[in-house]
This record gives C-alpha cells, sequence and structure tokens, in this order.
C-alpha cells in the first residue's frame, strides 16, 4: 500500500461510502418529501425495510423530521454525514481543505434544513455540496490511490442501496461497471471472484437483489 496506512485506507474507504450514502439517501429524501406529506399511507415504512434500519418513527411526520436530522440517531442522514465528516478531518492532508471544506458546507445546509419549516432549499443546496466535493476531490486531490479508495467506497455503497431499493438493471450495471476499475486500482485487497460473480447478476434475466448485496459487501 505504499505510504497510505491500513487506518488511512480504512478512513478514505469510508469517507467514500458515508458521503454516497448521504448523497443517494437525501436525494430520495428530497424527491420524495412533498408527495410523502400529502399522501394517506406512512409508504416511509417500506423505505426503512429496503434500506434495513429500524422503524422507530411510529408515523410520517416524525420520520420526515427525524429520519434526515436527528443526530441522536444513529440510522439518520445527518449522522452519517458526520461520520464522513469526522474522517474528512483526520484526512485533511490527504484529501485537501478546499474538499473537506464542501463536507463542512454540506453538515451546515443540513443543520440548517433541520431548523427549517419548509427545508427544500437547504438539501438541495447540502446535495449541491456533496457534488462539489466529488468534483473537488477529482480536481484537487494528486494520489491516485486515494482517489481510488475514496471512489470504490463510494461505488459500493451506490451498487448496495441501489440494490437495496430495487434499481433497475440498466443503473445496477453501469454502476457495477464503473466499480470494478476502481476496485482493482485501488491497491487494497479484493476479491476477484466477487466482482465476476456481480457482472453476472446484474446480468441475469431476473434480479437478485439480496445476493447482489451480499456480494458487494464481500468484494473488499
Amino acid at each position: 500500500m505504499g505510504i497510505i496506512s491500513v487506518e488511512q485506507a480504512d478512513r478514505l474507504y469510508w469517507l467514500g461510502r458515508y458521503t454516497e450514502r448521504v448523497y443517494t439517501t437525501l436525494r430520495i429524501f428530497y424527491r420524495s418529501f412533498d408527495t410523502m406529506i400529502d399522501e394517506i399511507t406512512d409508504s416511509y415504512r417500506e423505505f426503512c425495510e429496503m434500506v434495513d434500519i429500524p422503524d422507530i418513527y411510529g408515523d410520517k411526520n416524525t420520520f420526515l423530521k427525524k429520519y434526515p436530522f436527528d443526530g441522536d440517531n444513529p440510522d439518520s442522514i445527518v449522522s452519517n454525514l458526520n461520520r464522513a465528516y469526522d474522517n474528512a478531518i483526520v484526512l485533511r492532508e490527504s484529501i485537501g481543505s478546499e474538499t473537506l471544506s464542501y463536507i463542512q458546507l454540506a453538515l451546515y445546509e443540513m443543520n440548517k434544513a433541520g431548523e427549517s419549516r419548509a427545508p427544500l432549499i437547504e438539501l438541495q443546496h447540502a446535495l449541491d455540496d456533496l457534488m462539489a466535493f466529488w468534483g473537488t476531490a477529482d480536481d484537487q486531490i494528486d494520489a491516485e490511490q486515494i482517489r481510488n479508495i475514496i471512489k470504490a467506497g463510494k461505488r459500493i455503497e451506490r451498487i448496495d442501496l441501489y440494490a437495496r431499493l430495487g434499481m433497475k438493471r440498466e443503473a445496477l450495471e453501469r454502476e457495477v461497471h464503473r466499480m470494478i476499475p476502481r476496485v482493482e486500482r485501488c491497491g487494497l485487497e479484493y476479491d476477484p471472484k466477487r466482482l465476476e460473480s456481480l457482472k453476472m447478476l446484474v446480468g441475469e434475466p431476473e434480479l437478485n437483489y439480496y445476493r447482489i448485496v451480499r456480494e458487494v459487501e464481500a468484494v473488499l
């Protein structure tokens, strides 16, 4: 692994996973916010089941407040963003202050949204900040291995979430093909049989989402 320590590699990998987890779940929440307010049924229960988090909310109004914004809830969006920030702070020398700053900005916007009665503007800003984080990481991080570890984590998390959420084949195929070269070039020990299995699984006529989740979680 060269000059990258095991601890640093682990933090880079989870920085990628947590930022992607926040981005994807926040994007789904953002798109569903208005619909969930007006709906009669509590569709949030199905979402909790799909992403494998406990339903501790009781009703949709509590979910709309606590799932994104409750820092005491370990499964909340803001808790995952705090984990990303904690890793980024330790990795400041590796990823650069400008890259770190966009996670700080996203966290600021999430906290603002949590205090707002109409949080969609701040949530959109948080999504924009996360996109800026990825773009700045590409532009500012010179070390290819560091970029590849972060992006391996990002792609693995995205495939995991897409499978749990029952996304279409085209989306999963695209993400698997994006993930494989990142994993192969990241310098970490990986299981090539899992990569081959994933390519096969996303090409089958009927997607076995459970197996896709199981395989992608065992790649690294």
